[in-house]
């Protein structure tokens, strides 16, 4: 469930709330009582932990596949041209 902080223009009275996405809006004040309390935008608070999704998975967009799945590849030996004499 998510957090969403609250403030009232009236009062200045700032409050974080504990509900679910889909709760009502709360409009009314809890200490002035007056209709002016408002979601506040805010920052997300929540971190990804454990294995996989982190912010290094996507750093090469659009690469090779072996350099998204971390394998080294080494580049193919160059060919020699064969001379061919013709007398």
């Amino acid at each position: 469930m998510p957090i969403y902080a609250y403030k009232c223009s009236s009062c200045q009275y700032e409050k974080d709330v504990l509900q679910k996405m889909s709760d009502p809006v709360l409009e009314v004040c809890p200490e002035c009582n007056q209709p002016t309390f408002t979601k506040q935008v805010t920052a997300a608070g929540f971190q990804l932990k454990g294995t996989g999704w982190y912010v290094t998975d996507f750093r090469n967009q659009g690469g090779s596949k072996s350099a998204d799945s971390g394998t080294t590849s080494t580049p193919a030996p160059a060919a020699t041209p064969t001379s061919s004499s013709s007398s």
